[in-house]
């Protein structure tokens, strides 16, 4: 991620167009799902606890415990309480679909609950640099640029006591002098969770964007060296991000071509959900959609045909 074939501009019209499209798409709602899982994954690999998003999905539709990276053994933060801080970074309450979607996300699993029981150490350890790294971020900017949110980013590393990036020039006797590889926790993750509020705040974006979760492990010292590098990040999440948005407004397009029902099916609804979360079980589709389980049954078994077909 060093050398570009593009401009510096066109991660921002890319990321403008995703931003653009997501404020008419009839799947903004299903991508805003998907994308806050892609940046729980992409925390989780800066936090060094690196887990999958099928890990994720797995664990919200009550297939599995929260996932670990090292089974057995204890890991540096509990995916639990990294979950909890991605999703309430995320909460937007002047954002009507943000806050539908992420209302969704906690009826099907209570991730302030799942913390307390699966990671409260880490919820008292990293909950005050967490908040103070929002309060930091908030503020407005004065533009809307990368440079302006790169130099926010390095005032609030400093604010937070965070180690420099580089690791101490040393001298061997006979002369020679290196840089040894960066050791210790360098916690950038927690400015990352805010990065969709630095985005939106900056004028960047219309709405947080929660998988624009990505920043180096550790931040370079200069703010021109930590745009080219954000540049490169958010090239690559906005590309990405459209191509997911392609994939699920063709899927939706095909439904009802397929999948013939009576204005009153939840049908379409369970196809919604089971786009954003695969694999829910028939306890949880009961739970949403306040029918019975033998409701629910008849439903997935609709959604697993036209799914096949």
């Amino acid at each position: 991620m060093r050398d570009f074939s593009y401009g510096p501009d066109q991660a921002l019209l890319l990321l403008g167009r995703l931003d653009g499209r997501l404020a008419s798409s009839p799947a903004a709602d299903i991508w805003l799902a998907r994308a806050r899982l892609q940046g729980a994954t992409i925390l989780a690999r800066a936090a060094g606890v690196p887990v999958d998003v099928r890990d994720l999905q797995n664990w919200i539709t009550g297939r599995t415990p929260p996932p670990r990276h090292s089974e057995g053994l204890n890991d540096p933060l509990s995916i639990a309480a990294l979950f909890h801080f991605a999703l309430s970074a995320g909460d937007d309450g002047r954002d009507p679909l943000n806050r539908a979607t992420l209302n969704l996300s906690r009826q099907l699993l209570d991730d302030r609950a799942e913390a307390v029981m699966w990671g409260e150490h880490d919820l008292v350890r990293f909950g005050p640099v967490w908040r103070m790294a929002g309060q930091l971020l908030e503020p407005p900017y004065p533009t809307p640029s990368l440079p302006a949110i790169a130099e926010r980013l390095l005032m609030a590393r400093r604010e937070l006591n965070m180690p420099a990036s580089q690791s101490p020039l040393l001298t061997t006797a006979d002369g020679r002098q290196w840089r040894p590889e960066p050791t210790g926790t360098d916690p950038v993750w927690l400015l990352a969770c805010h990065m969709p509020l630095a985005l939106q705040r900056s004028g960047l974006t219309l709405r947080r964007l929660p998988c624009f979760t990505e920043l180096p492990r550790f931040l370079p010292d200069t703010e021109a060296e930590l745009t080219t590098l954000m540049q490169g990040m958010l090239y690559k999440r906005a590309l990405e991000g459209l191509k997911d948005l392609d994939r699920i407004e063709a899927r939706m397009a095909r439904a009802p071509l397929e999948m013939p029902v009576t204005r009153r099916s939840k049908a379409p609804l369970l196809l919604r959900l089971e786009l954003a979360y695969p694999g829910l079980s028939r306890v949880a589709v009961a739970r949403l959609l306040g029918i019975s389980h033998q409701g629910a049954t008849k439903l997935l078994a609709q959604i697993a045909q036209w799914s096949n077909d």
